[in-house]
């Protein structure tokens, strides 16, 4: 067995344990998640992750860690991509690695993509194996389930996480070669018993399910590699389809068949890989970034001013604009601008700008005022330390058609706060004032 290396914890700004392990001293900083696994001391039992893992170390400075609520991390729930973006933030800042490379594998690339978009200039280069936007299936994207077919494994793994049944099957599925190993069946089941419980699974599932990247991939900046298999079951269609969403990115294919252990063909992965950030460029400043934008404004503030005068309506404006300001601290929002009786605020991920929103709502309403609220996320050009673009104008226009204490979301926003606990009601789609084409809409419904 591989000698494990020490488990240090980083420190959340949540004030949550995320476990870590740095292993090397190599040129590079790089940072590997799985999809599926994720224990950073019980991985080292896997022969196949041990030799994928001391490989890379010679290479880089290889960072592993585990996702809240999974593994040695703490936490209560999975997270969603917003806290999984913070989260490794933690971890970077505690190893000091101002820049890194990021390498995860299916689904967790796709994570890897929005903590890429939103933190460019952390970010040296993406490395994503068999690339996955999203598991949800439509006629665009035929690689993912249906909503059946997710809540049929959500059940599966509620009744068998952690089985040698359910080590069995995967086996089967992935190296059927293998499939009548029981010390291996035995070792995987150990593995999925140490990376979450069966109820965290069934989570993980539904979050997975709910969740979709495809609006991140065209503003990704960094050098990125997709690697796949040349004898995927689909010809790697699905890699494909993601590479050719993200500016300037490569696919790489390795010899040999997905179906095998987790990495099959390490030698040839680790070469890609070394070969691909040693030619990738050093990340410079980046002039844009993944933000989400919020907009609020009173409803009905000019009749409430004439009814009321100029000098009681001077007073609830003040009492107004400390209320969003307290919230805009609560939720880590930054204020860009302030018209009247509106404000434009800024956000590194979209669920806390949901929550900033629903608790102005809610507290405007002490003070006798109703307002609208629009978000979106998108590319945002950073100008002077404030942002602005498109994006900044899709959320104003978005603000627009809300109603009383309506917080309006666009799609991209709903997708990526999966796991966030809201629930949205579709309001359809929308022809916004100078935006091209039509945008689909949705209401977040308060919390109970």
């Amino acid at each position: 067995m591989a000698r494990v290396p020490d488990t240090l914890y980083a420190t959340t700004d949540d004030g949550v344990s995320i476990a870590y392990q740095v292993v090397g001293e190599g040129p590079v900083d790089l940072v590997l998640e799985l999809e599926s696994w994720g224990n950073v001391e019980i991985m080292w039992e896997l022969d196949a992750l041990a030799d994928l893992f001391e490989r890379l170390s010679q290479v880089s400075r290889l960072v592993l860690h585990d996702r809240r609520a999974t593994g040695l991390s703490g936490g209560v729930s999975f997270p969603n991509l917003e806290t999984r973006a913070r989260d490794l933030l933690a971890v970077l800042d505690a190893i000091r690695s101002p820049r890194a490379v990021l390498f995860g594998e299916r689904t967790a690339g796709a994570a890897f993509s929005v903590f890429a978009a939103s933190y460019p200039n952390r970010v040296a280069s993406l490395v994503w194996n068999r690339a996955v936007a999203t598991q949800r299936w439509s006629p665009e994207y035929p690689w993912g389930q249906t909503p059946d077919e997710h809540r049929e494994e959500a059940a599966e793994a509620r009744r068998g996480m952690g089985s040698k049944e359910l080590g069995r099957e995967w086996l089967l599925a992935c190296a059927p070669s293998l499939a009548d190993d029981e010390r291996l069946a035995a070792q995987i089941a150990r593995l999925d018993r140490h990376f979450m419980a069966p109820s965290t699974a069934a989570e993980w599932i539904r979050v997975e399910s709910e969740t979709d990247v495809t609006a991140v991939l065209p503003l990704l900046q960094c050098p990125t590699l997709v690697l796949d298999y040349e004898h995927s079951p689909t010809g790697a269609a699905q890699s494909r389809h993601v590479q050719s969403r993200i500016p300037g990115a490569q696919l790489q294919l390795i010899s040999g068949d997905a179906h095998a252990l987790p990495y099959g063909n390490r030698e040839e992965i680790v070469a890609a890989v070394k070969a691909f950030i040693g030619r990738a460029q050093a990340a410079t400043a980046s002039a844009t970034v993944l933000g989400t934008v919020l907009f609020t404004d009173i409803v009905g503030s000019t009749e409430r001013q004439a009814a009321m005068g100029d000098r009681a309506w001077a007073d609830v404006i003040r009492r107004h604009h400390t209320i969003v300001r307290e919230a805009l601290h609560r939720w880590q929002g930054a204020e860009n601008d302030t018209a009247g009786d509106g404000f434009y605020a800024t956000f590194d991920g979209p669920a806390r700008a949901i929550r900033c929103a629903l608790d102005i709502v809610s507290r405007v309403g002490e003070v006798g005022l109703e307002i609208r609220a629009g978000i979106h996320t998108g590319e945002c050009e950073v100008v002077d330390g404030k942002r602005s673009g498109l994006a900044v104008t899709i959320g104003s226009r978005i603000a627009a058609i809300a109603g009383p204490q309506d917080v309006l979301v666009s799609r991209t926003v709903k997708d990526l706060t999966a796991g966030s606990g809201f629930s949205f009601d579709d309001r359809g789609e929308h022809v916004l004032k100078g935006v091209p084409e039509q945008w689909r809409l949705y209401r977040v419904a308060p919390e109970a």
